[in-house]
């Protein structure tokens, strides 16, 4: 079986498990390790689509051109690859893109932000069909303007002196719980031969 051949095959187990309309949002990370780190938790975990806000235009515009960037495809352990990723200028392009194809964004910080602020593991991650989940800056965090379209935002609980995850942790763990509810949610739907 040539490698081509065996990866199809390998597509097509995985394809049932995929969440679809489900996004990472990266707004404005500045460590192309943490940006590889975080492409291959997507990929590992099912996640559709990473949408990076890269204002600095550091990364290409071309998914192809990504695909081929040697610092993307070493920390990404290649799931470059294998996952679609789209580059915006700006956090208003991309969140007008979101709401243009109807999708609810929610924010990520370890700290309380706007109205509604959830704890991780007691939120439902499968009232929205279609779902944006947003991750900030190493250092700064999410925007204001995020946290303003945002429908809520989610916290993982800290219990130790330091009182952040870096953004490769972060996502792991956040995209593990929403991932692990939308599959699950997708499979019931299944069952009753609907669409989500």
């Amino acid at each position: 079986m040539t490698e081509k051949s065996s990866m199809r095959l390998r597509a097509d187990e995985i394809k049932p498990y995929q969440c679809k309309n489900l996004i990472a949002v990266l707004e404005c990370p500045s460590d192309i390790k943490n940006i590889g780190t975080v492409i291959r938790n997507v990929s590992a975990l099912g996640v559709e689509k990473t949408y990076i806000i890269d204002p600095k235009s550091a990364m290409p515009d071309d998914w192809q051109a990504m695909r081929e960037r040697k610092s993307l495809l070493k920390t990404s352990v290649s799931a470059i690859k294998w996952s679609f990723v789209k580059r915006f200028d700006s956090t208003e392009a991309c969140l007008a893109h979101l709401e243009k194809n109807r999708f609810t964004s929610i924010v990520t910080s370890p700290h309380i932000k706007g109205k509604n602020n959830i704890i991780l593991h007691e939120g439902d991650y499968t009232q929205h069909i279609r779902l944006a989940v947003w991750f900030g800056n190493e250092s700064r965090g999410i925007s204001d303007m995020a946290v303003e379209h945002s429908e809520f935002c989610v916290s993982i609980p800290m219990f130790g002196m330091i009182e952040s995850l870096n953004l490769g942790t972060t996502t792991g763990i956040v995209l593990y719980e929403i991932t692990k509810q939308r599959r699950e949610f997708q499979n019931q739907y299944k069952r009753g031969n609907r669409k989500y």
